[in-house]
């Protein structure tokens, strides 16, 4: 889009950062569940991650320094290595109970579907 967009270096961080090993759905497991399915609506949930809070307490580990000063995240950025885990997690606790009914989740991208209308 031309856009700017901030990008901060998180390796050091992700390298002693205890990984969440949150199951991703796989794909072949979502496809399943759309056999019978004939109508679909897609929802690309841009900025997902940034729908989860970072633990209290925790947001200066996210720290960075632009020349406007020293700023800290509230909630998760691009780049942290638990991200996908934490927003696939909150998807899946958000849509609980319509999943493999009517929608599937992965990261931030919904399918809603139907067998008819």
């Amino acid at each position: 889009s031309g856009t700017f967009r901030l990008c901060v270096d998180y390796r050091r961080l992700n390298k002693i950062t205890i990984k969440n090993r949150y199951p991703l759905p796989l794909i072949s497991g979502l496809l399943d569940q759309l056999n019978q399915a004939k109508i679909y609506t897609k929802i690309d949930l841009r900025g997902a991650y940034n729908l989860v809070r970072i633990k209290e307490g925790d947001e200066w580990k996210t720290a960075f320094r632009t020349r406007y000063g020293h700023l800290e995240y509230n909630v998760m950025p691009f780049g942290l290595t638990n991200a996908p885990a934490a927003s696939q997690h909150l998807m899946n606790d958000v849509f609980r109970e319509f999943l493999d009914n009517f929608v599937v989740c992965y990261l931030d991208d919904l399918l809603i579907f139907s067998g008819s209308e």
